[in-house]
């Protein structure tokens, strides 16, 4: 198996160097066309190659998708490290940066309160999809097909008496999320614990990441969290911006008579 797989992975190196024929990347390999021709119908099924009218070898959807993950990953991160931190540090509260990946939310970054009470999320962990803010705003940026087989494939569990436990229920409130810019998490993971969670955008206008405050109500009442929105959104507009989105102007008031 580790065998197939190293050749498979060396015959997307010869693709992507120009070595797209049959008989070509058998002899690059050095193995029988059969062999060769298995694997990269393995792929093809995949998606990671296609094969056209001539029967050469081309790179396919999901390797261009993996690309354009990792490298929108990698940037978000390092565009909105600085950003993050600054909002860590003028508001004293902890501070997520959150990607969504194939039905999965996870943390990316995390800025640590100044709090003696301690969030326990970890970067490289998931997310809940139903109870965290963030996942409230990134799968608000799902096309509605996507996000309603996510939606519907949730597995409910009540975290708090305010957890939602219904599918249509969290539709509508990723609904109304989308629609004001933000969302939130009132004490739905953990009782004593609120959320604001907002969107990053990329240069195609589509949600990237999501950046969230989270705060101790001990420290602060859901109010108080909410007042924390206008720098939330200023730190979300500045990745954005830096990432190349165009913050579409705002519409003209119609003239009056």
């Amino acid at each position: 198996m580790s065998q197939s797989l190293s050749r498979a992975l060396d015959l997307l190196r010869e693709i992507v160097s120009g070595t797209n024929s049959l008989d070509a990347l058998a002899a690059t390999a050095g193995v029988h066309k059969t062999t060769v021709l298995r694997l990269l119908n393995t792929l093809e099924e995949h998606g990671f190659v296609t094969r056209d009218a001539s029967f050469r070898y081309h790179l396919g959807r999901a390797m261009f998708e993996l690309t354009q993950t990792a490298l929108d990953e990698q940037d978000v991160r390092g565009v909105a490290a600085p950003h993050i931190r600054a909002l860590g540090a003028t508001t004293g509260q902890t501070v997520h940066l959150a990607a969504y990946e194939s039905g999965s939310v996870f943390y990316i970054d995390k800025v640590e309160s100044r709090q003696p009470l301690r969030m326990y999320s970890r970067v490289g962990l998931p997310a809940s999809l139903y109870a965290t803010g963030v996942a409230k705003v990134l799968l608000g940026g799902l096309d509605e097909a996507e996000r309603r087989r996510v939606v519907t494939g949730i597995v409910f569990e009540r975290y708090t008496d305010k957890t939602i436990t219904d599918a249509d229920a969290l539709l509508a409130e990723i609904e109304r999320s989308t629609e004001r810019g933000w969302a939130e998490d009132h004490e739905e993971h953990e009782s004593f614990m609120n959320c604001v969670a907002a969107p990053v955008f990329g240069p195609d206008g589509r949600v990237t990441a999501a950046v969230s405050i989270s705060v101790p109500t001990m420290v602060l009442p859901h109010s108080g969290v909410r007042a924390l929105l206008p720098q939330l959104l200023a730190t979300t507009t500045a990745i954005s911006a830096e990432l190349g989105y165009a913050t579409p102007a705002p519409t003209a008031a119609p003239a009056t008579a």
